[in-house]
């Protein structure tokens, strides 16, 4: 990763070169979440998007195939909550130098479920918002659980507000990518998130 765009304003844009480049990026990303957060992944086809999904998902500790649920819509994943938020343990090269302490979870949070959910959702092909009411959005999206989801605008209207808006787009070397808050949380995560991929940039 590299070029980045940050003086403590917000949106945050980076220049990524490569496919380990946005696996990197959606494992930084998985660092810096809680549960019920929303990511929108917006990007044209080929972007990178189900690319940063995997990285999300490696550093959570899953280790099986992840494919973009173009007909399906929804794929679950049920992942060790320990291993989610001692992300720090993990994956030592990715340690986090300053958490983000008012939105950490508790030790009774962590004891209540053993289990996190995550849902990779891809819209693509929804020919109308309303299918998702079927398809039981709101117990997908209840709070608890975190979602990672490809083409939002196809559900607009019925989709809840994203706390983190990500858009990649094609550039003539890599890809641009564009993390835009869309609540106090997401200003959380882009704001950390800036200042540990300023520190891989100098360093």
């Amino acid at each position: 990763m590299s070029n980045i765009q940050y003086n403590k304003e917000i949106p945050v844009t980076c220049s990524i070169s490569d496919e380990i480049g946005m696996t990197e990026l959606g494992a930084q990303l998985a660092a810096r979440v809680k549960p019920g957060c929303i990511i929108y992944l917006n990007g044209d086809l080929g972007a990178g998007k189900t690319t940063l999904v995997r990285g999300f998902l490696r550093a959570c500790g899953y280790q099986g195939a992840v494919k973009s649920p173009t007909f399906t819509v929804v794929e679950p994943y049920s992942l060790d909550y320990n291993k989610l938020y001692d992300y720090n343990k993990l994956h030592k090269g990715f340690k986090i130098d300053d958490p983000i302490d008012h939105v950490s979870i508790s030790n009774s949070d962590i004891i209540k479920q053993n289990t996190q959910k995550i849902y990779h959702f891809d819209l693509y092909r929804l020919e109308d918002p309303e299918e998702l009411e079927y398809l039981g959005i709101r117990d997908y999206l209840d709070g608890q659980a975190i979602a990672l989801i490809e083409w939002p605008e196809k559900g607009q209207g019925v989709l809840p507000k994203a706390d983190l808006l990500i858009k990649i787009t094609h550039q003539r070397q890599g890809r641009g990518v564009k993390l835009q808050p869309q609540s106090k949380f997401g200003v959380a995560i882009v704001s950390r998130l800036a200042l540990k991929l300023n520190k891989s940039v100098e360093s």
